[in-house]
């Protein structure tokens, strides 16, 4: 069995103005960096391998907080969000003809104008899954936690999920094959002395 602790990128300008990021390259905000730079990996996860989305967010909340490079995993870039890349999700949640839809309505099917389903991620990260070899911490993007957390727990996209991501807090998975077990409680980041 091996583990993955996954660990959401800090905030940039764009989480905190509403937009929907995905795969641009938005940098942390000065806030992030002061926050995650006084934060480090908990006990029993120093040593682990750590890897990261290639997008300079996630890069950069590994760096500061594991205090190495992270290896940079394509398989973990954020879920393709297509033409609603860049525009505020209240907008287009206000706008009938947008066919958008918030996450717990979307089923492992649904996509966003030219973007990805939730399937299409999963689909991605299998493969990557199966080359694990010992405790990982992975720095990412909440859709490709949501999708993670989604097969650890039986979520499918329909409904309020059963889990809560928030930043700072390693998501614990033990992975078996393409069998995902999630441990009950993240386990949160350490202040740094």
């Amino acid at each position: 069995m091996t583990r993955i602790a996954l660990l959401r990128h800090g905030h940039t300008p764009w989480n905190r103005g509403g937009r929907i990021q995905g795969r641009t390259d938005i940098p942390l905000d000065d806030a992030a960096r002061a926050d995650l730079g006084a934060k480090c990996l908990p006990a029993g996860w120093q040593d682990a391998t750590v890897v990261a989305s290639p997008l300079s967010r996630a890069l950069e909340t590994a760096a500061l907080v594991a205090g190495r490079a992270a290896q940079p995993e394509p398989a973990l870039i954020e879920m393709d969000w297509g033409q609603w890349e860049g525009q505020h999700g209240a907008d287009l949640r206000a706008d009938p003809n947008a066919g958008f839809r918030d996450i717990e309505h979307w089923g492992w099917h649904y996509r966003p104008p030219d973007g990805e389903s939730p399937d299409d991620v999963r689909a991605r990260l299998l493969p990557w899954l199966a080359t694990l070899q010992g405790d990982t911490v992975a720095v990412c993007h909440i859709g490709i936690m949501r999708v993670l957390m989604a097969m650890a727990s039986g979520w499918n996209f329909d409904g309020p999920a059963p889990f809560r991501i928030k930043r700072n807090r390693l998501f614990v998975l033990h992975v078996t094959g393409q069998d995902l077990r999630a441990e009950p409680q993240p386990v949160p980041l350490e202040d740094r002395v």
